[in-house]
């Protein structure tokens, strides 16, 4: 979500200034300018652009904080390094001075920013745990280490440190904003709200920090109220292409004709920035697709996609790659080896796929039955098969073989460490929740090993429909591979393959839903549903759109009204200009809805 940065470390000492009006901005930078050696300082700018949403420049100035709070001579070097972008020159230059000096709280602490800007979360941690054990009463320490523990899914744990933190610094804006999206994250949705509208109250005149207020309420379902925050943010920055796309995002809204004209206005300026530029691109492309006007619509649907895939690193081959040494490693035999091992809860149900599948789709379904919780796209899993990669993989032995070294003992601890994690994250008593990240399909293997007994759901929609719908939407972060007709066409030809090997090896394992047969015949598929979830049928689960739930998923708005059949071939308005897509899927194309 945004308003939740994804950053670690800065020096205590903050003035108070940091809880005063809209005018703090350019006087935190004036600060910053006469004396550049001020940690105190930069580290009240940092709060303050952590406040606003503005992450990017947030890191930047913790980064700086840091360097300036750096006493011993050995470290300015490392420390202009980290603030540099050169993390590899940095980490080398720390690691030779902590086998020095092992326990120096200020080097510990710049490895551990390394860590987090290169994504190693869980070493991230463990460092930041020696820090707070050294600085309890440092606040900023604590601050450091919730974060840390949130970007490992650790949310609880994250959201005890943020308190201590916030009771030392009860004014800070960048800690109450970092505790609000831990709380959307444990579902207290309207307690986050309450932070961000006090902060607001503050900073009125942001921007960014409209946007991440609009997030929240969308996630509420305060789709009027959502709308406020993000024009508001369009009327501070008219050039702020996030918002323009956070309207389109809510897939229901509609915009006017002078709001074509204004981001037509935007698109004009030679100076718009890429961001701003692609984000407008794919919400004029929306709000041209509404108007009928397909060709134009597409025009721009196409720009955006071009912008975003020229910024981002994907691989086909590398994915294509994954999965075939995965389909290689999880045979039968293989399998059937480990039966009986892992955490033996029944809990979990995992929906996985492709997004834009119809998977929230299934999981509101799912959710309004009164033995079952949405608790909506967990990165538990992932998370932890990332630190799992990181603590023992190498050169020769990556994930998914690594898997192999997994004793008995290992799988079950895994599974009880998924359930362990995931219960923060449930707000009732029910006994079944469900997981709705899309990517797991990627670990059904490893689910099949720590989690024998959870029920997978694979969701399908027919290739055109679905992988145009991602080809449409512009994610907040992940999901690269949808920014090409071609790769996510691979991707989808690929990703049928890998659960049709499944399908051999573990038969009737994976229950399967198809988008198009929901939406014809409701109850006949619901009722197969919670049949495989050993669920008695509950008539809620037909009213699905009556649950008063938080959904954060660019399906939001659509699943809190009843089924339609408008959506189902929209894709067909666009049919002239798939022709990549089409080649790329290949055969998963005509054999749709079984593999071909």
């Amino acid at each position: 979500m945004s308003g939740t940065p994804e950053r670690v470390g800065t020096p205590d000492g903050a003035p108070s200034a940091i809880s005063r009006g809209t005018d703090e901005l350019d006087a935190l930078r004036r600060a910053t300018r006469v004396d550049p050696q001020s940690a105190a300082a930069w580290h009240a700018l940092a709060c303050y652009l952590l406040a606003i949403g503005d992450s990017a420049a947030a890191d930047d100035a913790f980064a700086r904080a840091l360097r300036a709070a750096t006493s011993h001579p050995e470290l300015l070097e490392p420390a202009t390094a980290l603030c540099e972008g050169r993390f590899a020159v940095a980490e080398r230059q720390l690691r030779d001075f902590l086998q020095r000096h092992p326990d120096d709280v200020a080097a510990i602490r710049l490895v551990a920013e390394i860590a987090m800007r290169l994504g190693r979360f869980d070493d991230a941690e463990q460092l930041l745990a020696r820090c707070v054990a050294s600085s309890p009463s440092s606040s900023a320490v604590r601050h450091s280490h919730a974060l840390a523990l949130q970007r490992q899914s650790r949310t609880a744990e994250a959201l005890c440190e943020i308190d201590i933190a916030l009771r030392a610094e009860p004014h800070n804006p960048g800690y109450r904003t970092s505790r609000a999206g831990m709380l959307s994250r444990l579902g207290n949705i309207d307690e986050a709200i309450g932070i961000y509208a006090n902060v607001l109250a503050s900073y009125p005149a942001k921007a960014r920090a409209w946007l991440s207020y609009g997030h929240l309420l969308r996630t509420a379902g305060r789709h009027g109220d959502s709308v406020t925050a993000y024009r508001r943010s369009i009327e501070l920055a008219p050039n702020f292409g996030e918002a323009y796309w956070s309207l389109a995002d809510l897939k229901t809204f509609l915009f006017s004709q002078s709001d074509v004209a204004a981001m037509r206005v935007q698109l004009a300026r030679p100076g718009l920035e890429n961001e701003d530029r692609l984000n407008i691109d794919f919400a004029l492309a929306k709000a041209l697709e509404d108007t009928g006007d397909y060709a134009a619509s597409f025009q721009h649907y196409e720009a955006g996609n071009r912008l975003k895939r020229a910024a981002i690193h994907y691989s086909a081959d590398e994915n294509s790659d994954y999965l075939r040494r995965s389909r290689e490693m999880f045979t039968q035999a293989f399998l059937d080896e480990r039966l009986g091992s892992g955490c033996q809860a029944p809990d979990p149900i995992f929906i996985v796929g492709l997004p834009r599948s119809g998977s929230t789709l299934v999981e509101q379904v799912l959710s309004s039955h009164p033995l079952v919780e949405g608790t909506g796209e967990l990165p538990n899993l992932i998370a932890m098969i990332s630190a799992l990669s990181g603590k023992r993989g190498s050169s020769d032995q990556a994930y998914p073989e690594l898997v192999a070294t997994l004793g008995r003992e290992d799988l079950r601890a895994m599974g009880e460490r998924y359930i362990a994690e995931t219960r923060a994250q449930r707000r009732t008593s029910a006994p079944y929740f469900i997981d709705k990240m899309p990517n797991n399909f990627h670990h059904v293997g490893v689910i099949h090993l720590i989690l024998p007994n959870a029920r997978i759901i694979d969701t399908r929609r027919h290739p055109l429909g679905c992988c145009f719908s991602n080809y449409k939407q512009n994610f907040a972060s992940g999901q690269a591979f949808t920014y090409s007709l071609e790769d996510i066409g691979r991707y989808y030809r690929d990703y049928v393959e890998f659960m049709a090997h499944f399908d051999s090896v573990r038969p009737g394992r994976v229950h399967r839903v198809t988008y198009e047969a929901m939406v014809e015949d409701t109850e006949a598929e619901v009722r197969r549903l919670l049949d495989y979830c050993g669920l008695p049928f509950d008539a809620a689960c037909l009213r699905f759109y009556e649950t008063e739930r938080a959904v954060r998923t660019a399906s939001s708005e659509q699943v809190r009204r009843p089924i339609y059949r408008d959506g189902v071939d929209q894709w067909r308005h666009f049919e002239p200009w798939l022709g990549p897509l089409k080649q790329a899927l290949g055969p998963v194309l005509d054999a749709y809805p079984s593999a071909p």
